[in-house]
């Protein structure tokens, strides 16, 4: 019986020092956690090994262990997401769970004790405090202030627990929110496409560098451009009726095409992960300035592919490429064809049919001036002291352009009505109608300091030679000319002949002076040619007034192509009743919308008033509750 109870005795000693080496242990663990001075790496380490060769490391230490690190876990999280914002709660997990895992392997602790250890971190740091990480508001200031590191570290914290998808949400809702701003800011019009590129280059490397190329943002991406970019609330601050999103990527083309890389800022441009990534996939490198300006076109396209309504695209499109193409101030030919083509394989040949029949005239009007030249020399009329071109143009491909009432000076008058006569003698039935406000030419011009050559419109130019005649008078008014002598001699309109006066006397490069000084024209000022002009450039260039849209010019362009959508769903609507005969309200609601969404969306209000207007002309009539086909 004394043995039996020194045994026991025994016993109970050591389940108690057991129980004190366990906790000694969890409390070295809890120093290291903390950064307490106290803690012993060598005595931790040496004290799992114990346990290990005692074969008591899993019955024992490990579920109190984890216990005990559940307890930590709960209140590290409480304590971090009270006290920290999402990047500092972020960048605390990030390194305690790293942290966790260097012990586990520096200490020897067994694998499953670290798989748990992970995974109940995983669940208390990230899944019960999902609400906090997938906060919009949160994950937006990050997204904004473009940190790449924070949300790199966020998508791989929330992988962990195999939740990153669920940052789809926060991050298509930044993306409507920035474009919805950028859409809709009205006093940034201009800039609107350069804004939305950077919003779109930022987060491109964001799906590159923070989430891993990972499709699902990519996906969420376009799923949110196209969401702002095609919704009326965003564009309804313009009051134009139909799509301004359209009409600024037509022009940021026409800048690219203009200007080249040049007028882009540097956070548009390919850096080296993207030189990288194209060269592995067989792509010329960007660093080729020609694939760069095609990359740069194709971000543009990338843009103009979430647009429903592509009409107006199209309309400012086209008379920006007739500028270029008139006024020669196109780029590269070799990048026009390629953004020509570009756009037909996106949207078919019916959409560039007219664009590219612009690119015909021009190659067909050469021909028309080297054979008018030829003609000249045969009959011996051929005409000294000006050079003159003509650019034929189709009126069907052509933006339609008004007509300007000009009275040109009788040299020029007798070179127009001399190629007028060739071509009427060439081409019977055929008549040009002369558009002289989008002419320019070159005159030479001498100042005190020597001769310039200028580059003006015509209607500069027409203005600018009066003043030939009104030197040599003598007198107060030797070489003055008054607003109405020049407007009865050139018989310009008021509107146009003192937007042409400004340009000369009040912009950058004055060839005029205007008397008394001052920015706008006056029907009582008057002109005298400003003979001290002077420029280092021998050519000057002052024509800049034709390539500037006006204000009423861009509201007649979206004004037409909104009555072109109404003409146009009115043909799709006989379209589709000649086809089916008979259809409900919304069938043929649903089926015109399907059929002009690509080129203009157009309101289900406004289709039934086309609907009214159809029937009125006996195209369709209502019976039994539904519209019947009038053959």
């Amino acid at each position: 019986m004394a043995v039996f109870g020194g045994r026991k005795d025994a016993m109970e000693v050591a389940a108690p020092l057991g129980g004190r080496v366990l906790g000694a242990m969890c409390e070295l663990v809890d120093y290291d956690r903390k950064g307490d001075e106290r803690f012993e790496s060598g005595l931790l380490k040496e004290s799992v090994l114990m346990l290990r060769l005692f074969g008591v490391y899993g019955k024992f230490f490990e579920r109190r262990f984890l216990d005990e690190s559940h307890s930590f876990f709960l209140r590290f999280a409480e304590e971090r997401s009270a006290a920290y914002g999402l990047k500092d709660y972020i960048i605390a997990c990030e390194r305690l769970l790293q942290r966790e895992g260097e012990r586990c392997d520096q200490y020897n602790f067994d694998s499953a004790t670290k798989r748990q250890l992970r995974d109940d971190a995983h669940r208390i740091l990230v899944e019960k405090y999902s609400a906090k990480l997938l906060d919009s508001g949160n994950v937006g200031r990050l997204l904004e202030a473009n940190d790449v590191e924070s949300i790199k570290a966020l998508y791989d914290l929330l992988r962990l627990s195999n939740i990153q998808k669920q940052l789809k949400g926060p991050w298509e809702e930044y993306i409507r929110t920035m474009g919805s701003a950028i859409v809709g800011d009205t006093a940034r019009g201009e800039e609107m496409v350069i804004r939305l590129l950077e919003l779109r280059r930022s987060l491109d490397i964001m799906i590159r560098d923070a989430f891993g190329k990972d499709e699902v943002f990519t996906y969420g991406l376009r799923e949110a451009f196209g969401s702002f970019i095609n919704d009326k609330k965003n564009t309804a601050a313009w009051n134009t009726g139909t799509s301004k999103v359209g009409e600024m990527i037509a022009k940021y083309i026409d800048i690219l095409l203009r200007g080249g890389l040049k007028t882009l800022p540097k956070t548009l441009l390919s850096d080296s992960k993207d030189r990288a990534d194209a060269e592995m996939s067989g792509i010329a490198s960007t660093g080729d300035e020609d694939a760069e300006l095609d990359r740069q076109l194709d971000n543009g396209l990338e843009l103009f592919r979430f647009i429903e309504g592509k009409d107006v695209f199209e309309a400012f499109y086209k008379r920006d490429l007739a500028r270029r193409l008139l006024m020669g101030r196109s780029a590269s030919q070799d990048a026009e064809r390629n953004m020509l083509s570009k756009l037909k394989s996106e949207c078919g040949s019916s959409f560039t049919h007219n664009l590219e029949q612009m690119f015909k005239d021009q190659e067909l009007g050469r021909d028309e001036m080297v054979s008018y030249k030829e003609w000249l020399a045969g009959t011996g009329r051929t005409k000294g002291g000006m050079d003159l071109t003509v650019s034929i143009l189709s009126a069907a491909a052509w933006p339609t352009y008004p007509d300007m009432r000009v009275l040109l000076p009788k040299d020029v008058l007798e070179h127009i009505n001399s190629f007028d006569a060739y071509y009427k003698s060439k081409h019977t039935g055929r008549r040009l109608a002369w558009k002289h406000n989008l002419a320019h030419c070159v005159i030479r011009a001498q100042f005190d300091r020597g001769p310039k050559e200028l580059l003006v419109s015509a209607l500069q130019a027409v203005v600018l030679v009066l003043f030939n005649e009104a030197e040599g008078k003598g007198g107060p008014t030797d070489g003055v000319l008054a607003y109405q002598q020049i407007a009865q001699t050139t018989g310009l309109p008021g509107p146009e002949l003192q937007r042409t006066l400004q340009s000369l006397a009040c912009g950058k490069i004055r060839v005029l002076s205007k008397h008394p000084k001052g920015r706008d024209v006056k029907e009582t000022d008057t002109f005298t040619v400003n003979k001290a002009f002077t420029d280092p450039k021998f050519r000057v260039k002052i024509n800049q007034i034709q390539l500037k849209e006006t204000k009423e010019e861009n509201q007649d362009t979206h004004k037409r192509v909104a009555a072109d959508r109404q003409f146009e769903t009115q043909a799709a609507i006989v379209r589709i009743m000649k086809s089916r005969k008979t259809m409900t309200h919304s069938q043929l609601v649903a089926e015109v919308i399907n059929q002009t969404k690509s080129r203009g969306a157009v309101d289900a209000a406004d289709i039934k008033l086309n609907i009214e207007k159809l029937i009125e002309k006996d195209y369709i009539e209502r019976e039994d509750g539904a519209y019947v086909y009038m053959a």
